[in-house]
């Protein structure tokens, strides 16, 4: 499974692609199966918050079940394809949403992950928490909106980027999120299986859940191997958004891609 042309211009212009089918039909009620029964066995009520910002079933993190969702599909290669050499992925947020009261949805307002907040446990070090792309498999369906679907703002990358330009990195360490207007939000549907890729630098959140159902998604954040290395600055990836991605090399060739063979899959 490769990417065409058309979906890859999509990631440059709109900073995410969605792919459809690329993890099969058994896989992903192997998943399902697993989490369901985790979640029979209770929820602390005194974690919810930790577990909505963090991850669900936390004993699943790192158990085969979610983590080859990624490692054992094509969703490794599309990744590949677009960063070049990944970092591994040992582990996964297990991503639920539960249907809440009936009632008009209000603004949705979107963030950049890595700043750190009383429950997501990102260390508060002073130090960036960024990476390259996020990448979330639908594991139920997504037919409408306002069903805990991952919502984009597109192009907000291509904002972000002259932002940081203009006040330089740091200025997400002290100031938080960019006061901007990045327009209307797409809440992205599909069907158990699709694959979403989002550049780390779009802006993006999760709708509120109206609908029936229970949203789930396992969600995974790809980092380009040279982070393990320690060869990239984590801030200089905030002011030249396409250094990490040298599969988007045709699209955006002044941005001092990096130079290097593709890998085979873990």
């Amino acid at each position: 499974m490769l990417l065409s042309y058309a979906q890859r211009r999509h990631m440059y212009e709109h900073g995410y692609v969605s792919v459809p089918g690329v993890v099969p039909k058994v896989m992903v009620d192997a998943a399902l199966r697993a989490i369901n029964h985790s979640l029979g066995e209770g929820l602390p009520q005194e974690e919810i918050l930790k577990l909505r910002a963090q991850s669900y079933c936390r004993e699943l993190q790192t158990d085969p079940v979610v983590t080859d969702l990624l490692n054992k599909t094509p969703a490794w290669t599309l990744g590949e394809e677009m960063i070049g050499q990944l970092k591994p992925r040992k582990s996964a947020q297990i991503a639920l949403r539960f249907p809440g009261k009936v009632g008009p949805p209000g603004k949705l307002g979107g963030h950049l992950d890595g700043l750190p907040t009383k429950d997501n446990g990102v260390p508060v070090d002073g130090k960036y928490h960024n990476f390259t792309a996020l990448c979330v498999i639908l594991l139920s369906r997504l037919d409408g909106p306002f069903a805990g679907n991952f919502t984009v703002w597109p192009s907000s990358h291509r904002k972000n980027e002259q932002y940081f330009r203009e006040r330089g990195p740091e200025s997400f360490l002290n100031d938080g999120m960019p006061k901007l207007d990045y327009g209307e939000p797409v809440q992205i549907t599909g069907e158990p299986g699709d694959v979403v890729f989002a550049h780390y630098s779009t802006v993006h959140t999760a709708a509120p859940n109206f609908s029936p159902h229970v949203r789930y998604a396992a969600i995974y954040r790809l980092e380009h191997n040279r982070r393990a290395n320690g060869e990239n600055s984590y801030g200089d990836v905030l002011t030249n958004i396409w250094k990490e991605w040298p599969g988007m090399r045709e699209f955006a060739p002044e941005a001092g891609l990096l130079e290097e063979a593709r890998v085979s899959s873990p």
